[in-house]
């Protein structure tokens, strides 16, 4: 049974749903990654573990890296450019060739055939643009497909218990809760094989916190899922949701 993650950056599987990617690895499904950039406009550690030039390539290794820790199946890049960013930390979008992502994204999951897609949420989390992108293009994709769609997922759901209210999706209310304590070490493994962003993923926490905090300290043990398509009122019973039922906990 394959499942298939999608997402803007290389990173994003990890901190955003490596607790859930990694039990469903443990259950009967292939958890395969498609990430549409390399990450190339991100940053490169403190200090600088590589050059600009040499960021793609050292952050495609980083993702091999933290999905094999996760148990993924394997993992395919869409060879988009990331934008670096902006004056005043301007995000941008990877593409403006919309037709041409969702062509791109229709081949992958007609080979693959997954039961369900995984992928950025409706606020693309704090607003990212290629996150947005990547949402809307992965949500489109699965409308015009039909009834031969399967099912979409996105993460960082809002639940009033979420450890991170800033990367949630507020429109996005989670169907799912997950407490990924069983998991918490594969993902934490995974975040730290991210090196080039670790001093990314500590940085507002330690600023709160008033001290310098450790990449472990900052990974989460509660996990969101909301069900997009097809929509559903009550909780879904696909097989998303019934691999990862062992892992749910109600009103967190």
């Amino acid at each position: 049974m394959n499942i298939l993650t999608i997402i803007a950056h290389p990173d994003d599987e990890t901190m955003l749903s490596g607790g859930a990617l990694a039990l469903l690895a443990r259950t009967n499904a292939k958890v395969h990654y498609l990430c549409a950039t390399r990450g190339e406009g991100g940053e490169m550690g403190e200090p600088p573990l590589c050059d600009r030039t040499e960021l793609g390539l050292v952050r495609e290794r980083e993702m091999r890296c933290a999905v094999q820790s996760l148990g993924g199946a394997g993992v395919e890049f869409l060879d988009y450019i990331d934008p670096l960013v902006g004056e005043n930390d301007e995000l941008h979008p990877y593409t403006d060739d919309f037709e041409g992502l969702i062509a791109r994204l229709k081949a992958h999951i007609q080979k693959l055939n997954p039961v369900a897609i995984i992928t950025h949420g409706s606020s693309g989390e704090y607003g990212h643009p290629a996150h947005l992108l990547t949402h809307r293009a992965a949500r489109t994709t699965l409308e015009l497909m039909g009834d031969s769609a399967p099912v979409l997922y996105t993460f960082s759901a809002a639940f009033p218990a979420h450890p991170r209210p800033r990367l949630t999706n507020q429109d996005d209310p989670a169907h799912l809760v997950l407490d990924i304590t069983p998991a918490l070490q594969q993902k934490t493994e995974a975040a730290l094989c991210h090196k080039t962003q670790n001093a990314l993923f500590v940085r507002r926490s330690s600023i709160q916190a008033g001290r310098q905090l450790t990449v472990p300290e900052v990974v989460m043990t509660l996990e969101g899922l909301h069900r997009v398509y097809p929509a559903v009122i009550r909780q879904p019973d696909d097989e998303v949701a019934k691999m990862l039922k062992p892992w749910m906990i109600v009103n967190p």
